[in-house]
């Protein structure tokens, strides 16, 4: 007997296309270095704060799996996590297949590699960071849902966004700037004290973020709710 699939909701695809696209905008822009002046000085970063130039784009991909969660459960939202992990050895296969291929002018494509072939580190490093603190992030934000039901939603956000940054931060740093190209031979290898405040300074705005979307992650919920008479689809224990 056939069974028809229920149509996706335009929320849902707006919400799985955004953590997509703010996914793959992470991979090609986290081998630039930010460096940010601030007013006062900060123990271990100093007076400049120096951040992957992935931290926005990647603190998003969290807004967008934080909305799915509580809108269509752990379920739903686990099989979008592990879809776009594996859709990251698309991304590392898109890129070497672009820089292995024939170039019209060799210097432009000398730079290309130079620019894009590091991405190779940088998705090394989200990959692991990726599948450990996104499934992080949805165990934390559906245990503590489990105890508080519809309720406190700030504490959900907050607290799975902060844990798993801080899991994400580590992780990908040390893969990305250190460890993949000390083994690839690609990039160059941070020292100790580079990767610290890469660490902290990455950190410190993914905190930042996770703080101030909260009202946009009640925004969405509230609206997608009130659109699609959508709840949670499941509570786990």
């Amino acid at each position: 007997m056939n069974h028809q699939r229920a149509t996706p909701t335009v929320a849902q695809v707006a919400l799985i296309g955004l953590f997509v696209t703010a996914l793959v905008t992470a991979q090609v822009t986290a081998s630039k270095i930010l460096a940010f002046s601030l007013p006062f000085s900060l123990p271990i970063i100093g007076a400049e704060l120096a951040l992957p130039g992935a931290a926005l784009a990647y603190a998003v991909t969290f807004l967008a799996s934080d909305c799915y969660a509580e809108l269509y459960g752990r379920k739903a939202t686990q099989i979008v996590v592990n879809v776009g992990f594996a859709l990251n050895f698309v991304v590392l296969a898109l890129v070497w297949s672009t820089i292995a291929a024939p170039a019209a002018d060799p210097t432009v494509a000398a730079e290309f590699a130079t620019v894009l072939g590091a991405s190779t580190n940088v998705v090394l490093g989200s990959l692991l960071a990726y599948v450990v603190s996104q499934n992080w992030d949805v165990i934390v934000f559906h245990r503590i849902r489990a105890h508080t039901g519809r309720e406190k939603l700030w504490l959900r956000n907050i607290a799975s966004t902060a844990s798993s940054q801080a899991i994400d931060t580590v992780i990908f740093v040390s893969v990305a700037f250190a460890i993949a190209p000390a083994i690839l031979g690609i990039g160059t290898v941070s020292g100790g004290s580079a990767l610290l405040t890469l660490i902290v300074g990455q950190y410190l705005l993914k905190l930042l973020i996770a703080v101030l979307d909260t009202p946009v992650v009640y925004a969405v919920v509230s609206i997608v709710r009130s659109r699609d008479g959508v709840g949670t689809a499941e509570t786990p224990s």
